[in-house]
């Protein structure tokens, strides 16, 4: 008997070494595509606001992604800041600590709502924020499955964490500490969440973002995990490639006005942050550039507060640089412009490669090459600046090429050494496939 244990533990040992642990964060091939809410609620306009957010209107926004985003690959539908907090925006959690929706907002519950968003055949997502809330601390609330309080597993002397010092560190060498977030990501996932985004992270919250992931591994529910900020600091960047599969590379997209965004507030300001994060990412690991103000320009609803022209140039920049694909604004007034710029099979494409370009030349006319794991070359040309402009290409490449634009979706002929884009508008972009 004590020579077959002994063979028995050395097999279990070798198995060890050959089978492979556990993922830290799922892992997806390809950046997501859906919506957000927090545009909607962001916005100063008459019947948005942070009081938009409910269950009526996260319906509605699913039902009419359902109908017109959907085959393109548009799935997710992902509610922001608020769903766990009454309309005066007091947080609440249950006993054990864990958000809870408000009953206000949510009143048939987040596993109600989860079940009605796969029926139409999406995902859905939730917001949640480094570090321990204080509500949780104060009550010292009982961690579930362990015989731990919130006060346990809190940093000593109280130190404020996240981005705005709105929670309290945690000491991720407690070991309750994970056991907490294992028990958020526990009931997300008996709720059939898809999605966690975490706000406030700061280079001070790596270890928070891997807890998120490790519990995301431990639920066993495959979800997308964002590490959000505004933005997370460069520095940062890194040392969360383990763990979360998108990070958000720079400021809201969104003006806290009466429309989405605008030009200046704060779209344009992607051109010249992306470049600083050159060379960071890679397979699974992805630059979250927020959601992008394309939904309505016409009619009822809030518009968008961009033009046709920069909102094209909105999804020619995104999908140059793989960054998840979700709409900001209100989805139920979605125009047919809107339709068009957002399900265009070609630029889609140019996401879905998951490389990532190289910005080539800056300043206002700006130009950014990237190459798709089938050897193919895509070329993007931007005019930031206020006239009309002609760019050029320098295409790199042996022999004359065809190159094709991906948003007329129309071939341009074969070129020899460069290809020039004529008369580009202010803030307008063009896209071609090289080869």
């Amino acid at each position: 008997m004590k020579r077959f244990l002994s063979v028995f533990l050395a097999v279990l040992g070798l198995l060890s070494l050959v089978v492979p642990s556990a993922e830290a964060r799922t892992p997806f091939v390809q950046p997501f595509m859906g919506w957000s809410s927090w545009s909607l609620e962001s916005s100063t306009r008459a019947g948005y606001g942070t009081s938009w957010l409910n269950e009526s209107h996260i319906r509605d926004a699913a039902a009419a992604m359902a109908s017109k985003l959907k085959s393109a690959g548009y799935t997710y539908i992902n509610i922001d800041s608020g769903w766990n907090a009454s309309l005066d925006w007091v947080f609440h959690t249950d006993v054990n600590g864990i958000p809870d929706p408000d009953p206000a907002r949510f009143p048939s519950g987040i596993p109600a709502l989860a079940s009605y968003v796969h029926s139409l055949g999406l995902k859905l997502g939730l917001y949640a924020v480094t570090g321990l809330e204080k509500e949780v601390y104060t009550k010292n609330a009982p961690i579930l499955g362990t015989s731990c309080d919130a006060q346990d597993i809190a940093y000593q002397p109280l130190t404020p964490s996240n981005m705005w010092g709105g929670n309290w560190k945690v000491d991720f060498s407690k070991p309750c500490a994970q056991q907490y977030y294992d028990s958020i990501v526990a009931r997300f996932a008996s709720w059939g969440v898809d999605f966690i985004k975490v706000d406030g992270t700061t280079e001070d919250n790596v270890a928070d973002i891997a807890a998120w992931s490790k519990a995301i591994d431990h639920s066993e529910r495959p979800m997308w995990l964002t590490a959000s900020a505004w933005p997370v600091p460069r520095a940062a960047g890194p040392a969360l490639a383990p763990y979360a599969n998108g990070v958000r590379v720079d400021t809201d997209v969104e003006c806290y006005c009466e429309t989405v965004s605008t030009w200046d507030s704060s779209v344009k300001a992607r051109w010249a942050d992306l470049p600083d994060w050159q060379g960071v990412f890679g397979p699974r690991y992805r630059p979250d550039l927020d959601s992008m103000p394309i939904s309505n320009n016409t009619g009822s609803g809030i518009q968008d507060g961009i033009s046709d022209v920069e909102r094209q140039s909105v999804m020619t920049f995104w999908s140059m640089a793989s960054s998840p694909l979700y709409v900001g604004g209100d989805i139920y007034f979605l125009d047919a412009s809107a339709v068009s710029i957002l399900t265009n099979p070609e630029v889609i494409a140019v996401d879905r490669s998951g490389s990532y370009p190289k910005q080539v030349t800056g300043g206002d006319h700006q130009v950014w090459k990237k190459q798709a794991p089938d050897g193919r070359w895509y070329a993007a040309v931007y005019n930031l600046g206020a006239t009309p402009a002609d760019i050029t290409v320098d295409l790199g490449l042996p022999g004359a090429r065809p190159v094709r634009d991906l948003v007329a979706r129309k071939d341009l002929g074969r070129f020899r050494g460069s290809w020039t884009a004529s008369a580009v508008p202010p803030h307008g972009s063009r896209l071609v496939r090289i080869g």
